[in-house]
């Protein structure tokens, strides 16, 4: 499952087009995986969308049931799942609490500053990024809020 921006990207993946040019690099570790792995020869497998996401589509695992919010921004198909019974978050790359990339080849501002701004109106409790620890929802509006100072002038 993916949003319709991105499913041809990853159905043709290359390591510019997913990044692994340039961030897939010996350096990302703190110790390197087992042999035969090599950073330079890393690369996303093709992954033909089996589904659509659309925004506000709700997706169902068992008892859980987590809303498709599109955030583009990051990456024009960038998505958020939201938990409204747990007030939980799965934010992927649209925010998490470290140096935020806004600077890929197909990144918008535009669009981040406008997905920053309506996560400001869900009342999260618990927010796991795509990278590093995860947070709690006073720490996401001082991120948003900073985000914004920097850069919704």
């Amino acid at each position: 499952m993916i949003h319709i921006a991105e499913a041809d990207l990853l159905a043709h993946p290359t390591r510019q087009n997913t990044l692994a040019d340039p961030y897939a690099t010996d350096d990302i570790f703190d110790a390197l995986p087992p042999e035969p792995y090599k950073s330079s020869e890393y690369a996303v497998k093709p992954a033909p969308a089996s589904h659509l996401l659309e925004d506000g589509e709700v997706l169902t695992t068992g008892d859980r049931h987590f809303e498709v919010i599109h955030t583009p921004g990051h990456s024009p198909g960038g998505i958020a799942l939201w938990e409204k019974t747990t007030e939980t978050l799965i934010a992927g790359d649209i925010v998490y609490d470290g140096p935020l990339v806004t600077d890929c080849y197909h990144s918008n501002m535009a669009d981040y500053i406008t997905s920053m701004k309506r996560l400001l109106d869900i009342p999260v409790r618990t927010i796991h990024g795509g990278h590093f620890p995860s947070f709690d929802g006073e720490c996401l509006h001082e991120i948003i809020y900073a985000f914004l100072k920097e850069h919704d002038k």
